[in-house]
């Protein structure tokens, strides 16, 4: 599947095929402790395996995320409002550009008592709803959780590892090998 914007980076930009459940997790699967002394190498099989089950990893994630929405679906709506709006408001009031353009005099200072109400509500907010911004919280954090266990234990097949030269050498972009490129985290081909 190829985009087709006018960007540069993106115009070869294709989405890494779906490995069968058999390849993913069951019957061919291999799985073994990593070596927790040598990071490198640690290190070398999560981005590999981050490449090549990229489109798995995206499908669990979204899997789970639905799957905690259908259980509790208003606290998951609720939770993810109150962060929208905690994030807003933290970028609104905290951004230089906002604080200079609270008044018409630059020297004029912000109502305490505004701000201190804000805040009063604020957190009135999210004590009150916790439990639903924890389910949010888990339900973003469980899937990344999954994603580094499985690609800290799955060992690499001979498949794995021609596909990941290839995206390497730069044949073939995906959107986890641009993620990892802009991280620093590729590693060398050969």
């Amino acid at each position: 599947m190829t985009t087709t914007q006018g960007s540069g980076s993106l115009d070869n930009l294709h989405l890494a095929p779906l490995r069968s459940l058999s390849d993913f997790l069951l019957e061919s699967a291999r799985f073994q402790l990593p070596n927790f002394q040598d990071w490198e190498k640690w290190g070398n099989r999560v981005v590999n395996n981050l490449l090549y089950y990229q489109t798995n990893y995206f499908l669990m994630s979204a899997a789970i995320f639905l799957l905690v929405g259908l259980i509790h679906p208003m606290k998951v709506l609720l939770g993810l409002t109150i962060i929208v709006a905690l994030v807003y408001v933290f970028v609104r009031f905290f951004a230089q550009d906002a604080r200079r353009s609270v008044g018409a005099d630059p020297n004029q200072q912000p109502n305490k008592w505004a701000v201190l109400a804000g805040t009063v509500a604020g957190s009135y907010l999210v004590l009150y709803l916790f439990d639903s911004v924890l389910i949010v919280a888990f339900a973003i954090l469980l899937p990344f959780s999954l994603t580094f266990v499985h690609a800290s234990l799955r060992l690499r097949n001979i498949k794995n590892k021609i596909t990941n030269a290839v995206e390497i050498v730069g044949v073939k972009q995906s959107p986890m090998g641009q993620f990892l490129e802009a991280m620093g985290l590729m590693p060398t081909a050969f």
